[in-house]
């Protein structure tokens, strides 16, 4: 493994390929360069990445990204590489975190560990940068794929029967844990979820993540029937609450 200054022409040539789809290109570049797939772009002292990265960075749905994790993975490059720097997250908690499912899917069936930790939410997997997110095509996705998840991923994918496990499991959710459920459910926009956590007892007027309540998380979420059903009992947006 090397290290490559994201200014040097091929690195710039690769990051370039990359993000507009030219496999050939990029191909002609890996046979160039022999171990550039393992390369990391960036310092040893300070933050640097892989070509995986590159291809699964924000905004991701890179033209024929899937043919590029299959063709840098063939070249050499570790599916469960991690960024270096502040986080530490892998490929697939990027594509994870762009709803690249294309993407996703090339990763795991390359070897990438669904349940790889380092995400910068909680330093959790995949699922936890997918539902924060609200990257729900990914999320459903790895689900698919057999993630699992915790009481508040759940509870935005409004998952009943992983619920009542937690609930029915010792030790029960503590009282932060079941607020937290009510806002990840009204972030999720599932009513039947959020009815369940109010019903144990969640704290309506909390003001979580984003400085929003959970009423306020299901109205960023664009669920009106929700919200509706929330005022109904009344729930509070944090603006009330100041």
């Amino acid at each position: 493994m090397a290290f490559l200054d994201t200014r040097d022409p091929v690195a710039v040539a690769a990051v370039a390929a990359i993000h507009s789809g030219d496999m050939e290109g990029l191909r002609q570049l890996l046979v160039e360069h022999p171990g550039l797939a393992t390369d990391r772009l960036g310092s040893a002292t300070g933050m640097s990445r892989t070509l995986l990265h590159v291809a699964t960075d924000w905004p991701g749905h890179f033209p024929r990204g899937a043919e590029t994790v299959a063709a840098l993975v063939q070249a050499g490059a570790d599916v469960n590489a991690r960024f270096a720097g502040p986080h530490i997250e892998t490929p697939l908690h990027w594509a994870a975190s762009t709803d690249d499912v294309a993407v996703l899917d090339a990763l795991l069936d390359a070897g990438a560990d669904i349940e790889a930790g380092g995400s910068v939410i909680g330093g959790g997997t995949p699922m936890s940068d997918a539902c924060a997110f609200a990257q729900w095509n990914s999320a459903r996705r790895l689900l698919e794929r057999g993630a699992t998840t915790l009481l508040w991923e759940a509870a935005a994918l409004g998952l009943m029967d992983r619920i009542e496990g937690a609930f029915a499991a010792e030790p029960a959710p503590d009282a932060h844990e079941v607020t937290q459920g009510l806002w990840a459910a009204c972030h999720g926009g599932q009513r039947e979820a959020a009815a369940y956590f109010l019903g144990r007892g969640a704290d309506a007027d909390w003001i979580g993540y984003d400085d929003l309540t959970p009423l306020d998380a299901a109205d960023r979420a664009g669920a009106s029937d929700l919200v509706a059903w929330l005022r109904a009992r009344g729930a509070r947006s944090a603006r009330d609450l100041r």
